[in-house]
């Protein structure tokens, strides 16, 4: 919502300053966008694979809705302390059924906020499938987790990167459509000066486009992409938290409390809101 919130104030505020004093009609200029934002879309077709440009229209969807709330971290907090009791009243073989078919599974249906997260669900399931298998030592399965959420980690900050580069040439191509608007009017200095004073207005619109696209929308987009995986993130570091302290012995409550303290104050419960919210958690 922010992100669209942004991308008003600045048109609002770059259009508030120059309609007093400027035309409206002389920055509309078709050609000039396609020239700048067509190519713009090549280079990122050229450096990137199409699964970075897949990736890039879901991520800034998903920029547009704001990283995890309070409420999803709660909900996860109670499914880690629902799995846990379950693997301690039982042992961790019970939780065997649930893992395979997490979609099917009468324990995960109650979480829909975990269940919407493919990722985190195939993440925690493939964790939780390790202990019915028989691992025991924490450590090694720590250095595990850790490696994977690097790679994961290094494979989403592609996607920023990807479009952080389009945004470091926007500026540059603004230039190339100013100087091919140069060469159309250098083709016409026999017009008269108020013809001559259009094109080449038309021209100084190439870099003003390509610069305000720049830094006004594509290089913020990036960043707010960036921030919103590495606050989506917690949600991972948190899981890995509440294994290790299971995997260790701990007491189901134990073990998420060890999540919670590992969540940036923002979207962390309080130990009581937290409590509270384990007295209602469902059983399997």
């Amino acid at each position: 919502m922010f992100l669209i919130i942004g991308y008003v104030v600045v048109i609002g505020a770059v259009l508030g300053g120059y309609l007093p004093h400027g035309d409206i009609g002389v920055l509309i200029q078709p050609l000039e966008v396609l020239i700048i934002f067509g190519a713009a879309f090549g280079t990122f077709l050229i450096a990137n694979p199409m699964s970075i440009l897949k990736k890039s229209i879901a991520y800034t969807i998903r920029a547009l809705k704001g990283p995890k709330k309070k409420a999803a971290y709660v909900e996860l907090l109670v499914c880690l302390y629902a799995v846990f009791r379950l693997a301690k009243s039982k042992g961790d073989l019970a939780l065997e059924s649930h893992v395979e078919n997490p979609e099917g599974s009468s324990l995960f249906g109650n979480f829909p906020e975990l269940m919407k997260d493919h990722h985190a669900v195939e993440f925690l399931c493939d964790y939780l499938r390790l202990l019915t298998l028989g691992t025991t030592n924490a450590y090694e399965l720590e250095a595990v987790i850790d490696q994977e959420l690097e790679a994961h980690h290094e494979e989403d900050h592609m996607v920023p990167a990807a479009i952080q580069t389009v945004g470091d040439a926007l500026p540059g191509l603004g230039i190339v459509a100013a100087v091919l608007g140069v060469i159309v009017t250098m083709g016409s200095v026999t017009e008269p000066p108020e013809i001559l004073g259009g094109l080449i207005a038309a021209a100084l619109v190439g870099t003003f486009l390509g610069i305000l696209a720049s830094y006004g929308f594509v290089g913020p987009t990036s960043e707010i992409i960036k921030k919103t995986l590495d606050q989506d993130g917690k949600y991972f570091s948190c899981m890995k938290a509440a294994l290790i302290g299971h995997m260790q012995g701990y007491a189901p409550q134990v073990s998420v409390e060890f999540a919670r303290k590992t969540l940036p104050s923002t979207v962390r419960p309080s130990f009581k809101e937290l409590e509270d919210a384990l007295q209602d958690a469902p059983s399997a």
